[in-house]
């Protein structure tokens, strides 16, 4: 008598088990230092030695989740977002962050939703980041949120606004956590000219400039009281004595010269400057499209130059070669483009522009993780990507193809019994 092995069984355990590890594993972000172009390796490694005991702030910055809510397709459900909040969970237990930043378009067409579809894309958006929740978070306000230009609405802002913590009416906002000082604006408000919002985000950024922001209750009222997600989730006394300045944090990025690039890693890129249309008829090929707007990718040099004069520190020469030596410079962190850029404005000021993080953006998508040391004297960024949709595809694909095949190979003698 001949004994079988029993390959058949034992073949697709191997099949579903490799399926779960794979899923396992495209679910980690790989994570790589983006070197500041102002210094050296060697001059960067010594300052990451010597501040090994200095108090760390890390905090995981994501952009573009375009999320629908109610509207959401079999495939976004099951298949993009479900990705999605796994790289979330992984993320949180892998790279163990204190805080989570949202730049910005958390909804994919917010703008022309009721509010009750609203409230199931913030269910859907709680869900997502799992347990971020328990950690202070904050959102920034993007054009798919809010809408353009033209259906700018400041009643509509202010209720989208109250929908996440630490926004005042006009979807700016300013907190502290461990000593480091963050500051955000509502960027749409800046390009659409002389309305309303525009006057409230302006007003804002004066508030920030003489450093007030707590020297009145009235004023308080007006902005709104900064939700508290932990004892040292609130506001800053002193931006502006601490001399370096917050952390800016926008939707749009700031003006950049045409001959501007971005940085990935080692390699410098043109800047993709500035053609919304592009992305206009990416959103639509994707299936999301907000209200009609007149929008450029980029913040208007004159805003950009006020925001500079506004919020930049000012420090003299010797300032500035001190700043340089220890890494140490004042950091603005944008989105809305899509990708990941590392820009180096001309008078030195560092911008981040954080990339999508969802499939239904771009094939592949990525974050941002940032630490910050001494008090958010020194920076570190490093540029998280994450699995490819197409590669993930083709896997999935290839393995469904290999149970196929194992399946009719197991029943060929059963079908050859019934011919």
């Amino acid at each position: 008598m001949v004994l079988l092995f029993p390959w058949k069984p034992l073949l697709s355990l191997l099949l579903f088990l490799s399926l779960f590890s794979y899923e396992h594993w495209i679910s980690i972000p790989s994570c790589n230092i983006v070197p500041n172009t102002d210094l050296n390796q060697q001059e960067h490694d010594v300052v990451e030695e010597e501040n090994d005991n200095d108090e760390v702030l890390k905090v995981m910055l994501v952009a573009n989740l375009l999320l629908l809510g109610s509207d959401t397709s079999f495939f976004n459900l099951y298949f993009r977002d479900y990705y999605m909040s796994k790289v979330f969970k992984k993320s949180f237990y892998s790279l163990k962050p204190d805080m989570l930043l949202v730049m910005g378009d958390v909804s994919a067409r917010g703008s022309t939703l009721t509010r009750g579809k609203w409230v199931s894309v913030l269910h859907q958006f709680h869900g997502m980041i799992g347990p971020f929740i328990e950690l202070p978070f904050h959102v920034v306000l993007g054009d798919m949120d809010v809408g353009g230009c033209s259906g700018l609405d400041s009643n509509s802002v202010y209720w989208i606004a109250r929908s996440f913590p630490g926004l005042d009416s006009s979807g700016c906002g300013a907190f502290d956590i461990d000593n480091v000082s963050f500051v955000s604006l509502n960027a749409v408000a800046l390009l659409c000219g002389n309305n309303k919002l525009r006057f409230s985000v302006e007003k804002a950024v004066e508030m920030e400039r003489i450093g007030s922001w707590m020297d009145s209750e009235k004023e308080m009222s007006d902005y709104g009281e900064f939700t508290k997600m932990s004892d040292s989730f609130g506001r800053r006394k002193d931006l502006v004595t601490s001399g370096l300045g917050p952390v800016l944090l926008l939707h749009f990025p700031l003006h950049r010269a045409e001959n501007g690039g971005c940085k990935e890693g080692n390699i410098v890129r043109k800047a993709p400057m500035p053609l919304r249309q592009g992305l206009n008829a990416l959103e639509s090929s994707r299936g999301y499209t907000g209200a009609p707007y007149e929008l450029w990718n980029t913040i208007p040099p004159n805003a950009t130059q006020y925001i500079f004069q506004a919020l930049k520190p000012r420090t003299d020469e010797a300032d500035i070669l001190v700043l340089l030596m220890l890494d140490a410079f004042w950091i603005v962190f944008s989105a809305h483009t899509h990708e990941f850029c590392d820009h180096t404005h001309s008078d030195g000021t560092r911008e981040i522009t954080v990339p999508a993080m969802t499939w239904k953006a771009r094939d592949d998508p990525g974050f941002v993780f940032a630490t910050f040391r001494s008090g958010g004297n020194t920076v570190s960024v490093s540029y998280c990507s994450l699995a490819r949709e197409s590669h993930v595809l083709i896997a999935y694909t290839l393995i469904l193809f290999l149970l196929i095949t194992l399946w009719l190979v197991a029943n060929k003698p059963y079908n050859m019994c019934l011919r």
